[in-house]
């Protein structure tokens, strides 16, 4: 199963894969609960073996990663999911609540599948940062180099149905002040998706 958050993400898988029986593209939306649903979805209609999310995404600055670069996950890291505190982020660790109860699992999930040799940490957030400081909170919070709305669901659903899953990322821009001047979305879909 290879999954895509928009058509853009998928249009040239769907024309390269075209006539493969034994692969489905999904386009799943834009955000965690999509991701998480559509995915949902496809295993109960038709169980895959893998599942693969491919698409585009931030790199947080100190991560030593440039726009079309194209890194692979190591692990998926719920970057937001938690409690705030007056001592910082609390992680589901820190609240004593896995995400995955038989792990147990807390906010980082492990992938399994690598599309490509180059491997980062990457981190789903429900809002895409647009400020520096908080790029550099979370990365320093987090360890995560690359920025993204759905890997972690993604991920979540296929541990969940015992699936190996993978994903993979093409670098459209640094997260830092939002700046859409600096993007390069369409070098970096094509750059992922090749």
């Amino acid at each position: 199963l290879l999954c895509a958050a928009t058509d853009l993400e998928s249009s040239l898988l769907r024309e390269k894969m075209r006539g493969r029986a034994n692969t489905r593209i999904i386009t799943t939306g834009v955000g965690p609960v999509n991701a998480a649903h559509a995915v949902t979805l496809a295993i109960a209609e038709r169980r895959p073996q893998r599942i693969v999310m491919c698409g585009v995404a931030g790199a947080y600055p100190e991560a030593a990663l440039q726009t079309g670069d194209v890194v692979c996950a190591s692990v998926e890291i719920y970057g937001d999911l938690g409690a705030q505190s007056p001592t910082g982020f609390l992680d589901m660790k820190a609240l004593g609540f896995p995400v995955v109860a038989s792990g147990p699992i807390f906010n980082e999930l492990p992938m399994q599948v690598f599309p490509v040799e180059r491997q980062v940490p990457f981190v789903t957030v429900s809002t895409c940062t647009g400020t520096s400081e908080t790029a550099a909170e979370l990365q320093r919070r987090t360890g995560g180099a690359v920025e993204n709305m759905e890997g972690a669901a993604v991920a979540h659903v296929a541990l969940l149905h015992g699936i190996a899953v993978g994903e993979i990322r093409g670098i459209s821009n640094l997260v830092t002040n939002r700046d859409k001047s600096s993007w390069r979305l369409k070098e970096a879909v094509i750059a992922a998706q090749q």
